[in-house]
């Protein structure tokens, strides 16, 4: 059984709004984007403004992050800090269509394969949160940080972003 957490935050004009989300009951990809432009649109419509992006930040298992950006109408950009997790996470997986044109994925029958750099290395756009406050090599730093569990680094990015107080408070904290 899966035990993640997956928070969808978008900025607005006045800071930023956030909301735990069940993944359970999205099947793919698209749906997951859909499920993101209509939360931004929401928080819209509540501060009378254009949203900023909108931020998917999910962690599994103490096994990865994941980061998925929605800008409006944009096409979505995604990052997960272990290449290794899409072959045995369905959520992984839900992010993988996104990410196979940006870096090698095993496919579901085979194993991974350790000596590949490309199936133990962060996937993805790094680079999707630079203008919000956190480098692409920070955020690498963060997930090959000794000791740092996913929880951690979601918790350090969302402080860089300034959305730490929703997320926590998202979290139970």
């Amino acid at each position: 059984m899966s035990d993640y957490f997956a928070a969808a935050v978008t900025r607005t004009g006045t800071g930023w709004a956030g909301r735990e989300l069940d993944l359970d009951e999205v099947d793919d990809f698209d749906s997951l984007v859909d499920l993101l432009r209509d939360l931004a649109e929401d928080d819209a419509d509540t501060d009378a403004q254009t949203p900023g992006p909108v931020l998917l930040l999910l962690e599994e298992n103490d096994e990865y992050v994941g980061i998925v950006r929605v800008d409006g109408e944009a096409e979505p950009r995604c990052f997960l800090s272990d290449a290794r997790v899409t072959a045995g996470s369905d959520l992984a997986n839900l992010l993988r269509d996104n990410l196979e044109s940006t870096a090698e994925v095993a496919d579901d029958d085979e194993e991974p394969v350790a000596s590949s750099k490309a199936t133990t290395a962060p996937i993805g756009d790094s680079a999707l949160l630079a203008d919000l406050g956190v480098a692409a090599e920070e955020l690498l730093d963060l997930c090959a940080g000794k000791g740092m569990l996913p929880a951690d680094v979601v918790t350090v990015v969302a402080e860089r972003l300034g959305c730490l107080e929703t997320v926590e408070e998202l979290r139970g904290v």
